[in-house]
């Protein structure tokens, strides 16, 4: 393994609550910390591909007032009196009625359902069920992809990026020497741009997450008060 790949590795550790990307979580987390203070209590967040860790790292387990929801694909114990894993899909949230929760928060998840078709799923479901919202996403035309930790990776042709995870690890991926699979992994991650987040969430207002002056990360925000910060 090359010293810069372990270098990006570690700066990107989502474990490792003193890594460089979960100390930019923590910063964005204070602004989402800002709208939510503006809600009455109890307050019932569904957190969209969360995991108890996330919210541990960022002193939420066993707040006062707070339940939280977290649904993923794959079943997590429950470690917090006030956070009750579930197990469901990202694009249909048929279990949950209408504005039944007064936050729908997601990090880093609406990238991973492969279609833009998918993805907009997602946001109409995480529209329906919240009454506000706060959709976290990289940026598709920030030069390093995050899940892959190559530069301009999202940008290379399909069949040269599942060629490259075939022969290499890429961030977190690979090497794949099943073709199948290596597609898989490859066209699981769609980064989303700009205008596209805002044709799926119409309204919403879009805030920028920047490095070295280029914006990494957008957020789609919705259905908090007017004037929360």
């Amino acid at each position: 393994m090359s010293m810069p790949a372990t270098l990006i590795r570690r700066l990107s550790e989502s474990e490792n609550p003193d890594s460089f990307a979960n100390r930019l979580r923590s910063r964005r987390f204070q602004r989402f910390e800002s709208l939510v203070a503006t809600l009455p209590r109890p307050l019932k967040i569904l957190d969209v591909g969360g995991t108890n860790a996330f919210w541990e790292f960022r002193g939420w387990a066993e707040r006062k007032g707070v339940e939280i929801l977290t649904l993923n694909l794959q079943p997590e114990s429950q470690q917090y009196e006030n956070i009750r894993p579930l197990v469901g899909d990202a694009t249909n949230l048929a279990q949950f009625e209408d504005g039944s929760f007064d936050v729908v928060f997601s990090n880093s998840v609406i990238e991973h359902l492969f279609t833009f078709e998918n993805q907009q799923r997602m946001a109409a479901e995480v529209q329906r069920v919240g009454k506000a919202f706060w959709v976290q996403t990289p940026n598709y035309w920030f030069p390093m992809e995050p899940h892959f930790q190559v530069p301009a990776w999202q940008w290379m042709p399909l069949e040269l990026r599942i060629s490259m995870i075939r022969r290499w690890r890429c961030g977190w991926r690979g090497p794949c020497g099943d073709s199948a699979s290596a597609h898989r992994l490859v066209e699981e991650v769609r980064l989303l741009k700009k205008d596209e987040l805002r044709a799926i969430f119409p309204g919403a207002t879009l805030l920028a997450e920047k490095f070295c002056g280029l914006v990494k990360s957008w957020t789609a925000v919705g259905g908090f008060p007017p004037g929360s910060k």
